[in-house]
């Protein structure tokens, strides 16, 4: 257990631009700009790097053996617009982990946008805050790429979060292979949080758009091929951001926090609205159903990021997730033409279980806990079977200092009792989303808890940044393992565990 380093122990890098921290490793640009975004803990780095056999405090366990990836935003170009954190060229940070040793690589996902301004020299297509401008870019925005990173088919895949073109990278040294195209699909768009299932190694994915059908559902299989596709009716266009899946079924969301179709097309900008009058409604399909096999469920309006897990007990469907009843928190005073943008990503939600009785029709929903958490993960060995454990990262709300999202500390959930234990970064630490690593060998006839966690942080005090490895089984102990980065990791977004066997082969 380490605690928190003191400034004095590490060579700052930083520096002051009119009262704002500065970095030598980010673009100048950015401190023209009043966006909250660009700087501090979330400021981009212009800097690709590698680098081996890193400096460990601690003891790294010996069969912690694969690779910690996670996605982010990291602009090159002052943006064309107003900047939100979804618009940033997505840059995958990888942290391998073999023989006891630890190295580290970061890339830019070389999307056809960011081709596009290289070859300009400036930002090109505008961002999610508009106006719209599809004679530059097919989704009217910027496709970054730089939301959510999985495993599949024997390589990386990069997506985002408004579903754009997923891209295919090496995993061992991230370079951009091309778009991840499955095989079968008329078309390649596809949103963030598509599930791997690792079981079966099916991809399970869904896309939603503007126009008919508004969500498409389907499945590949290990290799990347399309095994099925179907059409789901919604009565709109809406903005779902996650899916889950048991053994048989797959689980669908509409939310009541969506857009005016209108609004878009006569003014080319994305005007977000939380309809407390509709309900939230999750569909239930058979894994290979036919967009009629589709079961509504009725639940108190909401608005959903990330689901947990999900599984089948007798005749119900169990999920948990977080659950936000506030997705627009009001605006701050100052907050000026980002008042929404900040408002939006200041993020209130909390551990919640829905239950689905596929027999009558019943609903039961209720909360787990009332602490403000989100970014949850689970062991993805039992993803589709019953689980009780998850990972979240601790949010301060308003009234506790939370201004802009930043993660304060990790909390682990048992959800069937609602107990909780956690670990805090420490003063002016911030992390990231953990990944569960299993431990080699372990399957579901084990302990659900039988693995580690890995996520970084970075220090806002001297700027360095971390990898932490937690022992999933007692979180609350703090890390037993430390690495420290080549150089300042900026905030991101998602992340994943590929274990050794699929990195490296068997051992």
């Amino acid at each position: 257990m380490f605690a928190p380093q003191t400034v004095s122990e590490y060579p700052s890098t930083q520096y002051c631009i009119g009262g704002v921290t500065a970095f030598d490793d980010a673009p100048r640009w950015i401190y023209a700009l009043d966006n909250p975004y660009l700087h501090g803990v979330y400021a981009p780095t212009v800097n690709e790097i590698e680098a081996d056999n890193l400096e460990v405090e601690g003891e790294l366990p010996p069969d912690l053996v694969g690779a910690y990836f996670r996605n982010g935003p990291n602009p090159v170009f002052a943006p064309k617009n107003r900047y939100h954190p979804f618009d940033g060229d997505g840059m995958v940070h990888g942290v391998y982990f073999r023989d006891g040793s630890v190295s580290y690589r970061n890339r830019y996902v070389q999307t056809a946008a960011k081709g596009q301004e290289l070859a300009d020299g400036r930002s090109v297509s505008p961002g999610v805050m508009g106006p719209f401008d599809y004679s530059v870019s097919p989704f009217g925005i910027k496709d970054t790429s730089n939301t959510d990173v999985l495993w599949h088919a024997g390589d990386l895949m990069t997506l985002w979060y408004n579903a754009g073109h997923p891209y295919r990278l090496n995993s061992h040294d991230l370079s951009t292979k091309g778009y991840f195209d499955l095989p079968g699909r008329q078309q390649r768009r596809m949103s963030a949080h598509a599930k791997v299932d690792w079981q079966t190694g099916e991809l399970l994915f869904f896309d939603y758009g503007d126009e008919p059908p508004f969500m498409t559902y389907g499945v590949a299989d290990p290799t990347g091929r399309l095994l099925h596709e179907v059409a789901i009716d919604l009565p709109g266009p809406r903005l779902p951001h996650d899916i889950g899946f048991t053994t048989h079924y797959a689980v669908l969301h509409d939310l009541p926090f969506f857009h005016d179709i209108n609004v878009l097309r006569r003014h080319q900008c994305r005007v977000l609205t939380f309809h407390r009058d509709i309900p939230t409604r999750f569909g239930i399909i058979p894994r290979r159903g036919a967009g009629r096999e589709v079961r509504w469920f009725e639940c108190e309006p909401c608005y959903i990021l990330h689901a947990s897990n999900c599984w089948e007990a007798g005749d119900w469907v169990v999920m948990d997730g977080c659950r936000s009843t506030n997705p627009m928190p009001d605006a701050l005073p100052g907050e000026g033409e980002l008042a929404s943008m900040l408002a939006y990503m200041r993020l209130e939600a909390n551990a919640y279980r829905w239950r689905f009785n596929l027999a009558t029709g019943e609903v039961r929903e209720g909360p787990i806990d009332d602490l403000n958490t989100e970014f949850n993960k689970s062991n993805p060995i039992f993803h589709g079977v019953k689980s009780k454990y998850s990972y979240h990262q601790r949010i301060p709300l308003l009234h506790e200092g939370g201004h802009t999202l930043r993660f304060t500390g990790l909390v682990k959930y048992n959800n069937d009792t609602g107990q909780r234990s956690q670990w805090d970064y420490g003063p002016g630490v911030f992390g990231n989303e953990a990944a569960f690593a299993p431990r080699p060998g372990a399957d579901r006839d084990g302990a659900e808890d039988d693995g580690y966690l890995v996520n970084l942080v970075t220090d806002s005090r001297d700027w360095t940044s971390w990898c932490l490895v937690f022992d999933a089984a007692d979180v609350a102990q703090g890390p037993i393992a430390r690495v420290r980065m080549p150089h300042r990791v900026p905030f991101g977004f998602h992340t994943v565990w590929v274990p050794g066997k699929d990195l490296y082969g068997p051992a």
